[in-house]
């Protein structure tokens, strides 16, 4: 009795947390801290990512989402707001994801990729000049006709007035 009045909203409203029985993935754990446990993740991989030059693409990425993430698991105390609002799978996918975005950030600090000398040439390869075998070929298909009329007419024809639209003074 005491218990259901708990589970039901009695004693002032009080309630328990939902608890996760399975996340529905061979191999994959509830995680009954996961809130914890992605904050921490979140917070680390924040600290991590420091180390790649913050001009770069990919730490600017990292960061962005990172910080959202946290924020959301800040606000929010229940695992099924924090799934809803993230809209990324479930918590245990999301602990995944960060742990393995930690490994990344440690290959591509090692990797050092953005450490490019300024003076770096690259080999070309000319439309005409046979491409060596080891080499993966992509030809991609032709693009759809309509893209080719709207081209022409983007790029030839003067825009035409639509009478319908509001007219803005000049």
């Amino acid at each position: 009795m005491f218990l259901r009045r708990i589970l039901s909203g009695g004693l002032g409203g009080m309630m328990m947390a939902k608890v996760k029985q399975t996340t529905g993935i061979v191999g994959l754990e509830v995680v009954p801290n996961a809130r914890e446990v992605l904050i921490s993740l979140y917070t680390k991989t924040l600290k991590e990512i420091q180390a790649v030059p913050e001009d770069e693409g990919y730490r600017k990425a990292v960061e962005s989402f990172t910080r959202h993430r946290l924020r959301i698991c800040q606000e929010e105390e229940d695992w099924e707001q924090i799934e809803k609002r993230v809209g990324c799978g479930q918590v245990e996918e999301l602990i995944e994801e960060a742990e393995d975005e930690l490994k990344l950030i440690a290959k591509m600090i090692e990797w050092d990729p953005w450490g490019v000398p300024e003076d770096y040439q690259c080999e070309v390869i000319e439309d005409d000049a046979p491409i060596p075998k080891h080499v993966p070929q992509h030809r991609p298909g032709p693009l759809p006709e309509e893209f080719y009329n709207t081209l022409e007419a983007a790029t030839t024809k003067p825009a035409l007035k639509d009478e319908s639209a509001p007219q803005l003074k000049e």
